[in-house]
């Protein structure tokens, strides 16, 4: 769920926990961005990591586990696994209001294009062990809703995006308390693709001509439909009947449409594919094979 940008007018600089300035949920429970909304109000237009008249909460975060590559069409929801550990809880009851979550921003931490979070906090196990500082496991998600009603994604974001974790707490002699950390991981939110292959003649006389077309195509997030993605290699591959391994023949480039067309010689039965390694901002992807009677 992204939390939109708010630009300081003097300095253009963005505060990241600006970001937290609005509720993810529609119920009346408190949420782990409702606690961060009223940090927030402290926060933005300053340097990160000022705390202003909040306290700071005395945790810290570590082993966090994300996706490689995350791939985002253009109307499905995407949930996105991620797990952390922390500690320093010991002064966090069970009855403490505290709330944690991750979030994956776009860009620098003073100045993010763009951030997401989860639709709620994380869910996380106290350790009551002060011999390794009071340690918690925690679950949590970032979801990404793309589609004609959302505004999370645009072209321009798919690549890069660094993770961090926001907690926030009703702990402090001031009531309230957060921590705010970057730069744990990263991963790649793509724009997924989508391949085709057709193989003919079928059936085909051995030492005949096989001609192979398909297209490739990627997700646009602003008017959520595929579109040819051109000048791409693509991996002709064959996979013989009866084996479960498929091996490149020749790479070829996606045409100004996106479109792929080839030739190879028939030689047993087998299945035809195409193959896409994928980029930094598009998905890896293989068309389904398309099987060939060779007589």
């Amino acid at each position: 769920m992204r939390i939109p940008v708010t630009v300081a007018a003097a300095s253009g600089v963005v505060a990241l926990a600006a970001f937290l300035a609005s509720p993810v949920h529609a119920d009346n429970a408190p949420s782990h961005a409702d606690g961060a909304k009223r940090v927030a109000g402290d926060t933005h237009g300053k340097a990160l990591g000022s705390t202003g008249r909040f306290e700071d909460l005395p945790v810290d975060f570590s082993d966090l586990k994300i996706a490689k590559a995350v791939k985002v069409g253009t109307v499905n929801h995407v949930s996105v696994t991620v797990t952390f550990k922390g500690t320093g809880w010991k002064d966090l009851s069970d009855s403490s209001w505290l709330q944690t979550g991750p979030f994956i921003y776009r860009g620098s931490s003073k100045a993010p294009e763009n951030v997401l979070f989860g639709d709620g906090p994380g869910t996380c196990t106290r350790y009551t062990d002060p011999s390794k500082n009071y340690p918690v496991t925690c679950t949590s998600r970032i979801d990404i809703y793309p589609g004609p009603n959302s505004k999370e994604l645009f072209n321009p974001d798919a690549g890069t995006w660094h993770v961090g974790i926001e907690s926030v707490s009703i702990h402090g002699s001031y009531g309230w308390q957060r921590k705010i950390a970057y730069d744990l991981g990263t991963v790649l939110v793509q724009r997924n693709s989508q391949l085709t292959a057709d193989a003919s003649p079928e059936p085909v006389t051995k030492g005949k001509t096989i001609t192979v077309t398909g297209k490739l195509s990627r997700a646009n997030w602003e008017d959520h439909k595929y579109h040819g993605y051109t000048s791409q290699p693509v991996a002709l591959q064959f996979r013989k009947k009866g084996s479960s391994t498929y091996t490149t023949l020749k790479t070829i480039k996606s045409d100004s449409t996106g479109s792929l067309k080839t030739t190879t010689t028939a030689s047993v039965d087998g299945y035809y594919r195409f193959s896409f390694a994928g980029t930094t901002t598009a998905s890896a992807v293989s068309a389904t094979g398309d099987y060939v009677d060779v007589r």
